[in-house]
């Protein structure tokens, strides 16, 4: 092994020098090239402001010219990398939040100065009032080093562990000594046994996964702040390396989410998120980070937040739920030990078929530790169910590895449905769905007793269900 080494580092040497005088000139031209196309394009860049339309002409060889109204514009955000907060310009990007593809719901306008895109944001989005609310501003969170500590606790932390892992194994590849990496780490882990060995591994993934959680929360969400400003919009700003600015018209909120995944929650946790219409745009990669009012905060925090924001008093969030029938208990277990026991069935097949002893430990460890596991999150997802009217707000909790707890303006709600599958009908149960124009576009209340289901539903939208009263 010891005299395998130097020959190792020797090709692999010998393949990093031909790489490097290869790829480096043949990316230096690129890089040329891309500079100087950008620049033409960017110089045949033209966009004015209307009083009723945004226009934008560009390209190059193939011209295109855009209008759009300024009545379908939803959102306005500012980006900024850190070459661009070098040179002291920003990317705007103007969403109309509809459902067309291939960037048809939104405009783009590349290295914008800083004090430009403020002013197009504010002229923009300033279009008054019409809820005869008063324009006032103000500070409505503002960001708290401590929340860091809720960063390792989302399932981004084990994903950033295995993505190293692969990481290492992909660049081993490129130089071809991706076998000799793993027989290298075979070779270190060996004398511990294969419990050790595989714990080991996982301790390692999760300290990397630890350190690129804290790491990338930092870079998201350091300098956070949550504004209201006069014209009426909400604001969010934040991030520490790459700068966000993402402005929501508040006539376009209709409520909020609280998010609470599991280990965020069992630390007292939550997130904060707009049920808002425009933030629905097809091909949208930030879609989630757009609609984030509160990173992973305390959860009184984000009650109060939530109130903020819909300048309510008392947050409908926290409001107390109705419970749902022990029924709706069964229907959970039932589903959680059918999904146990799935894995462990195909474990016991391959174990029947191969007669493996390693197939015959992983069924019992599965069927041991996956059975109570189950249980326990079915519990609690029962646990987790209730419904309620708060002021003007439907709300709605449900689910256990990340609970949700929607408010929802009852004026937004634009539709109804009840459904009762076969085995909710013997039980009693009804699930009741809000449709809306906003967020996710429907927002369901599970397993709800059968009458207190329409009975809620009648009270939060009357009249959507007066004829199923009627024929009942």
């Amino acid at each position: 092994m010891a005299a395998g080494v130097p020959t190792g580092f020797g090709i692999a040497s010998t393949s990093l020098f031909w790489a490097l005088i290869t790829v480096l000139p043949a990316s230096a031209a690129a890089l040329a090239g891309t500079v100087v196309v950008e620049g033409v394009r960017l110089r045949r860049t033209r966009y004015r402001v209307l009083a009723d339309r945004l226009e934008l002409t560009k390209g190059v060889l193939v011209r295109t010219r855009r209008s759009v109204s300024r009545d379908r514009i939803r959102t306005v955000d500012l980006t900024a990398g850190p070459p661009a907060r070098l040179f002291g310009i920003v990317t705007v990007k103007i969403d109309t939040g509809e459902q067309g593809g291939s960037g048809a719901s939104s405009v783009s306008l590349y290295a914008v100065a800083r004090g430009e895109g403020e002013r197009l944001r504010a002229e923009l989005l300033d279009r008054g009032r019409g809820d005869g609310r008063p324009a006032t501003g103000g500070r409505l969170a503002t960001f708290d080093p401590r929340w860091v500590r809720y960063a390792p606790l989302s399932i981004v932390t084990p994903a950033l562990g295995a993505a190293a892992y692969g990481g290492v194994l992909q660049v081993a590849e490129w130089f071809g000594l991706q076998s000799g990496v793993i027989r290298w780490a075979i070779d270190l882990l060996g004398g511990l046994g294969l419990v050790g060995g595989v714990a080991v591994v996982a301790v390692v993934g999760v300290v990397i996964g630890v350190l690129g959680s804290l790491a990338l929360f930092v870079e998201m969400w350091w300098n956070f702040r949550l504004d209201r400003e006069a014209g009426g919009t909400v604001r969010v700003r934040r991030g520490l390396l790459t700068v966000r600015s993402i402005s929501l018209e508040e006539q376009r909120l209709r409520g909020v989410e609280l998010v609470e995944p599991l280990g965020v929650r069992t630390a007292g946790a939550a997130r904060v998120d707009a049920v808002a219409t425009g933030l629905r745009s097809q091909g949208d990669e930030d879609k989630g980070d757009r609609k984030t009012l509160l990173p992973a905060a305390p959860r009184g925090e984000a009650d109060r937040v939530a109130a903020a924001v819909l300048r309510e008093a008392a947050g409908p969030t926290s409001a107390e739920l109705t419970r749902h029938p022990i029924a709706a208990r069964g229907r959970r277990i039932r589903r959680a030990l059918a999904a146990a026991a799935a894995p462990v069935a195909v474990l016991a097949g391959c174990w029947w078929l191969f007669s493996s002893p390693v197939l015959l430990h992983l069924t019992w460890i599965g069927a041991v530790a996956g059975v109570p596991i189950a249980l326990a999150l079915a519990v609690d997802a029962y646990r987790n169910l209730g419904h309620g009217l708060s002021g003007d707000y439907l709300v709605a909790r449900h689910g256990s590895v990340r609970r949700s707890t929607v408010a929802l303006q009852r004026r937004g709600v634009i539709g109804l449905t009840a459904r009762q599958s076969l085995f909710q009908r013997r039980r009693g149960l009804m699930t009741i769905t809000a449709t809306t124009a906003a967020g996710s576009g429907a927002y369901s209340v599970h397993d709800a007793d059968a009458a207190e289901g329409l009975a809620f539903a009648d009270e939060a939208v009357p009249g959507l269900f007066g004829p199923l009263f009627e024929r009942g």
